[in-house]
């Protein structure tokens, strides 16, 4: 793990210096503060992160610098900003200045009316910490409910290593104007163009005001980890409980729910134009209250879908679908792929043309299309399937003129109308339906 080191300037370090000329070719050391904790709130909408780093500071009475260099790392220096956690009244920042010829360098100005140990907190926004959500769904037996586990994994390649953090996730987009990796690489960060700073300052004052969220030290680490969640308007702030040290180069997985007896569904889809002749397996449920979730909108992750055998002593894989961001009340169906033992198969059995009609010089301006067709659904698996069966016509003007089956066909929009119904395990229906399409001029007097 990386340690702070003063000569190599390896990673973010802060050193307070006495009072003296303002000559930066020399500073004499007085002390090098450990950091006490440091909270991490972490977009996922981009690569940003606001860090609020805590340490005490040791003041001597009247002018004080303090340096912080952060070579090596991806901190923006545009965004430093600190200020003292007591006797706010008594010490005050004056400024930051950089010293000429000296890269990855700032030394702050402070003015204080006490001698001794003083908390401060320093904030910077860098970049290279990310988070990702994903989760695993375990269907039980009879397919009829599910366990849903959350989890997100929070990944550092930011230059610095964090210990004793406090990881805060933001879901919801942001608009961000200046890239924080490129603020930190570029030679010259420090613009004083007043549209840079007026646009900089407003999203800073934005990130910043994200609530304060306090978690007890001293929680029990034999207990899973709990992570707090509040709205924020457009944003959805995530807390994990607890401290966390995360080194540079390394991922962390933490859990972040479980969700017991959640009801679910078997649903097979069928509908050409999207999936070809396959009938394609889906597992639908609803983050809401009567499925045993809806307390927080969820993640957009991966979900990895298995079900367990039989005996209940083993899993088996079905597959995994990448699912958006789920707001509370939002039906959720997650795509299996093909599915091995229920089959849709339509067949045109009839094809003909009637009630024409032709123009004053004779020629065909309209007519009637009529198609028959059925379709075979086979349920070969042992368990009752749940089918939607989608069929697209090529024009706004059709009516159905008869149809036979388990279900009746409703629209579902203008050239489109579906069937859904439940088959029993291994069993075979047929579905009938002739469709009379109004072409040319019949369109018209339909």
């Amino acid at each position: 793990m990386k340690r702070l080191k003063v000569c190599l300037c390896l990673v973010p370090f802060f050193v307070a210096v006495a009072a003296g000329p303002r000559a930066y070719g020399k500073i004499d050391l007085v002390t090098l503060p450990e950091r006490e904790s440091v909270q991490l709130t972490i977009y996922n909408s981009a690569d940003l992160t606001l860090a609020r780093d805590r340490r005490p500071l040791t003041l001597s009475e009247g002018e004080n610098r303090l340096q912080f260099a952060w070579s090596g790392t991806l901190i923006d220096p545009t965004s430093l900003d600190m200020m003292p956690r007591a006797d706010a009244d008594r010490i005050h920042v004056l400024d930051i200045t950089y010293p000429p010829r000296v890269r990855n360098v700032g030394v702050w100005n402070i003015h204080s009316d006490i001698s001794g140990e003083v908390p401060m907190e320093i904030t910077f926004f860098t970049s290279g910490l990310t988070w990702d959500a994903y989760y695993i769904a375990t269907l039980s037996e009879d397919e009829s409910t599910m366990t849903l586990d959350g989890y997100v994994k929070v990944t550092n390649n930011s230059g610095e290593d964090y210990e004793n953090a406090q990881v805060r996730l933001v879901v919801g987009e942001i608009h961000l104007l200046d890239k924080i990796a490129d603020l930190a690489r570029r030679p010259d960060p420090y613009s004083t163009e007043p549209e840079v700073i007026r646009r900089r300052t407003e999203f800073m004052t934005r990130a910043r005001a994200l609530p304060e969220m306090m978690v007890a030290d001293g929680v029990s680490r034999t207990a899973p980890k709990e992570i707090i969640k509040e709205g924020l308007s457009e944003y959805f702030l995530y807390t994990i409980e607890g401290r966390e040290t995360i080194p540079d180069g390394w991922s962390k997985r933490l859990k972040s729910f479980d969700a017991d007896e959640v009801t679910a569904e078997n649903l097979y889809k069928f509908e050409e134009e999207r999936f070809g002749a396959e009938t394609v397996r889906f597992v639908r449920f609803k983050n809401d209250e009567e499925h045993n979730l809806g307390e927080t909108p969820l993640p957009d992750g991966k979900i990895n879908v298995f079900r367990r055998s039989e005996d209940g002593d083993g899993l088996h894989y079905l597959g995994a679908d990448d699912t958006r961001y789920i707001p509370v009340d939002q039906e959720v169906e997650l795509n299996l792929g093909p599915a091995r033992k229920v089959s849709v198969e339509p067949v045109l059995m009839d094809f003909a043309k009637e009630n024409f009609m032709f123009d004053s010089r004779g020629r065909i301006s309209g007519f009637d299309e009529v198609r028959t067709y059925e379709i075979e659904v086979r349920n070969l698996s042992e368990r009752p399937a749940t089918f939607e069966i989608r069929r697209n016509v090529d024009t706004r003007h059709w009516k159905i003129d008869e149809s036979g089956g388990p279900a009746e066909p409703e629209t579902f929009d203008e050239n489109t109308f579906e069937y859904e119904f439940e088959l029993d395990p291994h069993t075979t229906e047929t579905l009938t339906y002739t469709i009379r399409l109004f072409r040319g001029e019949r369109s018209e007097q339909r």
